[in-house]
């Protein structure tokens, strides 16, 4: 059964740093697409960062220059560091690879 499960979020003020965590497990996702979502209370989900196959990156503009993605084959994992945090980037995150999603990580971020 395939599984991925986010860890590290939580409540930090603004300015501060956060780093989120996606263990896979069932299947590798080494040299697969993994993704990182959010969704703000009262929004659509919306797209944060993801890296491809070869390890090329994308961010939405309003995380570029503050978030990365970056990922550990050999730990089955994928990982987003968020520095700058902003109170806008309060959220559940979800990781997300091909058809598979994670139930999701709350982050707060206080003003």
């Amino acid at each position: 059964q395939v599984q991925l499960v986010e860890s590290g979020g939580g409540l930090v003020q603004a300015g501060g740093s956060l780093r989120l965590a996606c263990a896979a497990s069932g299947r590798t996702f080494s040299g697969v697409a993994m993704g990182w979502f959010r969704q703000a209370p009262g929004k659509e989900r919306e797209f944060v960062a993801r890296i491809s196959w070869s390890d090329s990156t994308y961010y939405a503009d309003s995380v570029k220059g503050r978030f990365t993605i970056p990922r550990d084959n050999a730990k089955n994992a994928v990982y987003l560091q968020m520095n700058s945090l902003k109170p806008e980037d309060t959220a559940v995150y979800y990781c997300s690879s091909q058809d598979y999603w994670g139930q999701g990580t709350q982050v707060t971020v206080s003003s």
